[in-house]
C-alpha cells in the first residue's frame, strides 16, 4: 500500500506527484515477506522473467526506482528492496553494521522469493552492499551478474577512517538539526544535476520524506566504516560480468572516482550523460538501458 504524503509536503509537489503515485499503486505495489531469522523486508515489484534487484541508496528507498523499473518490466522481473532500516523492512541488530551484514540479509531475502539467478543492480550505498554481497564470503551465488550505479566507496578504510568518522558526525548532525523533511528539502540540488525538472525534484524530496533515522543512522555507519574495496581482495570482485555507471554530473560520486574504481577492479565503466548522482530517477530511460545491456549478456566493453 502507498503510504500518504507526510503533513509536510506542500499541495504542489502532491501535484507534482501525483501520476508517480498512481503507477506506484498499481504497477510497481509494496509487498513483505518473512525471513528465516524472524525479519521482514518489504519491496516492490513488477514484469516478468530474468530477474534484476535493485538496491537504492542511504537516502531513498525502493519506490524510488519506479521510472527505471517500468521500463524494464516487459523484459525482466523487476524487485526492489527496502533496505534494513528502510520502510517496513527491519533493521539490522548491529548499530554499526558493514556491508557484508547488509548482504547476508540480502541472501535471506532472495531465498525466500526463491530467486536463484539474477542480475543485482546496486546504486550509491546500495552498491557497497551489492559488492560485499559477491565479493564477500557468501559468494553472491544468486548473481550471476552486477552493475554499480554511481558506487559509494565507503570510508574504512585505513587511509580514510579519520575523514570517515568526520563524515559520520557531520551526517548525524544535519539529521538532528533538520530532521529528515529538512534533508528531503536540501537533497535535491545534491542528488540531481542543474538540468533536472520539478518532476524529478519533487520525486527525490517524496522518498528521503520515508526515512527512518535510525535505519539512516546504521547506513551512516556502514558508509563511514566499511569501503567497497575490502570486498575484492586482489583487485577482483567476486566472479560475475560487472559494470559500473555513474552520471556525469555527479557531486557525490564523481564520474572520476567511478571511472577509477572501474579501472582498479578491471570493468567496464559507462557515462550517463546530462545526470546527477540520482541518475536513475533523473535518466531513468538512459539507466534501463545500461541495465537491460548487462542484463542481456552484451555489457560495456573495457575502455
Amino acid at each position: 500500500m502507498t503510504p500518504h504524503a507526510p503533513a509536510s509536503a506542500s499541495v504542489t509537489c502532491a501535484d507534482t506527484l501525483k501520476d508517480s503515485l498512481s503507477l506506484l499503486e498499481g504497477r510497481f505495489a509494496e509487498s513483505t515477506v518473512d525471513l528465516d531469522d524472524g525479519s521482514i523486508v518489504s519491496y516492490r515489484s513488477c514484469g516478468r522473467g530474468p530477474v534484476i534487484v535493485l538496491l537504492h541508496g542511504i537516502s531513498s528507498g525502493a519506490a524510488s526506482w519506479l521510472q527505471c523499473a517500468l521500463r524494464l518490466e516487459k523484459d525482466a522481473q523487476v524487485i526492489a528492496w527496502n533496505a534494513p532500516g528502510y520502510g517496513r523492512s527491519t533493521a539490522l541488530p548491529q548499530m554499526q553494521p558493514s556491508a557484508a551484514d547488509y548482504a547476508a540479509r540480502l541472501e535471506l531475502f532472495l531465498q525466500a522469493l526463491g530467486v536463484n539467478n539474477c542480475l543485482l543492480v546496486g546504486h550509491s550505498l546500495g552498491a557497497m552492499m551489492a559488492a560485499a554481497y559477491v565479493g564477500g564470503s557468501g559468494g553472491g551465488k544468486r548473481a550471476s551478474r552486477l552493475l554499480l550505479v554511481s558506487p559509494a566507496q565507503g570510508y574504512g578504510s585505513d587511509a580514510k577512517r579519520e575523514r570517515g568518522r568526520q563524515i559520520a558526525q557531520e551526517r548525524l548532525d544535519v539529521l538532528r538539526a533538520i530532521g529528515v523533511e529538512g534533508m528531503a528539502e536540501r537533497s535535491p540540488a545534491r542528488m540531481l544535476s542543474a538540468q533536472a525538472g520539478d518532476a524529478e525534484r519533487a520525486w527525490v524530496r517524496w522518498n528521503i520524506q520515508w526515512l527512518n533515522p535510525a535505519g539512516y543512522t546504521q547506513a551512516v555507519h556502514m558508509l563511514c566504516g566499511d569501503a567497497l574495496q575490502a570486498y575484492a581482495p586482489n583487485g577482483m570482485l567476486g566472479h560475475v560480468p560487472a559494470t559500473v555507471c555513474c552520471g556525469a554530473e555527479d557531486v557525490v560520486t564523481s564520474a572520476d572516482d567511478s571511472r577509477e574504481l572501474a579501472w582498479n577492479l578491471n570493468l567496464p565503466f559507462h557515462l550517463i550523460d546530462n545526470a546527477g548522482h540520482a541518475c536513475y530517477i533523473e535518466q531513468a530511460g538512459a539507466v534501463a538501458a545500461a541495465i537491460r545491456r548487462q542484463l542481456s549478456g552484451h555489457p560495456y566493453q573495457l575502455s
